[in-house]
C-alpha cells in the first residue's frame, strides 16, 4: 500500500502543487490534513462502502481536510472509472451529503469529452491510479471567496498544460510511477 500513497504523493507534489493545478492543495498538504486512503476492494459494492466510511471519517475528524481516495482494484477501464464516478455521486446525495462533500475525480486515462486522448489538458485530471477526491464544500466555498476569479482556474490549467506539451505531461507522470 505504501507504494501506492508513495506515488499519489508524488503526483500531488510534483504536478498538482508544483504546477499550481490546484491553489489550494499546498496549504492543505503543508499541513498535513489531506488523508490518502488505498482502496483494495475488488467489488463496486464494497467500494461504494469504503467511500462512505471515509465520508464518515470525515465527518468525526475535522482535522482531515480532504481524503484521496485510490482504487487499486477497480475502475482500471476509464469508462467504468466513469461510471462508478456517477453512482459515487449518487450515493452521496442518497446518504445525504449533497453540499457537504464533493467527488472530484481524477484516472490515469483520464480524457475530456470532445478532447482527444493525447490532448495535454487531461492531465490536469490524470493520475497514478483511479482516485476520488473527498472535498469538503464548505471548506471550498470559503477558499474560492479569497480566490481571484476561480471560475478561470480550469482555463488555465488547460491553457498551461497545452503549453507544456503531451511528452512534458507524460513524463511528469511517468516519474511518480517510478517511485
Amino acid at each position: 500500500m505504501e507504494k501506492y500513497i508513495r506515488q499519489t504523493q508524488c503526483w500531488l507534489d510534483s504536478i498538482i502543487i508544483e504546477h499550481n493545478i490546484c491553489p489550494f492543495a499546498k496549504k492543505e498538504r503543508d499541513k498535513g490534513s489531506i488523508r490518502f486512503f488505498v482502496d483494495k476492494a475488488s467489488g463496486l459494492d464494497e467500494v461504494l462502502e469504503n467511500l462512505l466510511s471515509e465520508c464518515e471519517r470525515l465527518d468525526d475528524n475535522p482535522e482531515i481536510e480532504t481524503t484521496l481516495f485510490i482504487m487499486v482494484h477497480v475502475a482500471q477501464d476509464f469508462n467504468d472509472y466513469l461510471e462508478l464516478l456517477d453512482i459515487a455521486n449518487q450515493l452521496l446525495i442518497a446518504q445525504g451529503y449533497e453540499g457537504v462533500y464533493q467527488l472530484a475525480s481524477f484516472h490515469p486515462d483520464y480524457c475530456f469529452s470532445g478532447s482527444g486522448e493525447d490532448d495535454p489538458a487531461n492531465y490536469t485530471n490524470r493520475s497514478p491510479y483511479p482516485s476520488l477526491h473527498i472535498i469538503r464544500e464548505e471548506s471550498l466555498e470559503k477558499a474560492l471567496k479569497h480566490y481571484p476569479q476561480p471560475e478561470l482556474i480550469p482555463e488555465r490549467n488547460v491553457r498551461y498544460c497545452q503549453e507544456l506539451g503531451l511528452k512534458k505531461m507524460q513524463s511528469l507522470l511517468a516519474k511518480c510511477m517510478d517511485k
